[in-house]
């Protein structure tokens, strides 16, 4: 038996795909005495560290000038949601250097992912421009002729 197989089933579902630069916005479940609650943590992907053993990804917000990061594990039953809000596009796969930016410095271009099914719209679209120039050059086409014989 391998350690993976081992190690598999324990991965949370309710994590989505996500990479460092990303904003998202983690659910946990929260004791507080005998009732359970969801706290919200809302903020942008700096470090993600994956492994056989399971992996974590920290985040990082800025609340009232004070910087606050938190690490989440990636097989935690705790964590009920992770939702990506936007994808920022970095060359970096450790965003420390986010701690010492301020605020409006900190803000990251926007990543756009194209889909499958985005990808093959787009080609249909461009494909269908494609067939209606051909054909109305050749609507033009012969009518020129006419033209010029007269």
């Amino acid at each position: 038996m391998d350690i993976r197989e081992i190690v598999r089933p324990k991965m949370n579902p309710n994590i989505p795909q996500i990479s460092p630069g990303d904003t998202v916005k983690v659910s946990l479940k929260a004791m507080e005495g005998a009732r359970e609650r969801l706290q919200h943590f809302q903020g942008m992907v700096i470090k993600m560290r994956k492994g056989v053993d399971g992996g974590s990804f920290t985040v990082r917000r800025v609340s009232y000038g004070i910087g606050v990061e938190r690490t989440f594990p990636l097989q935690s039953p705790s964590v009920q949601n992770v939702e990506v809000l936007r994808h920022g596009k970095v060359r970096r796969a450790k965003l420390y250097y986010m701690r010492r930016l301020s605020a409006k410095r900190a803000r990251l271009k926007e990543r756009r992912e194209r889909t499958i099914e985005q990808a093959t719209a787009q080609e249909e679209q461009a494909v269908s421009q494609e067939e209606q120039a051909a054909s109305q050059e050749e609507q033009a086409t012969p009518q020129e002729e006419k033209h010029t014989s007269e």
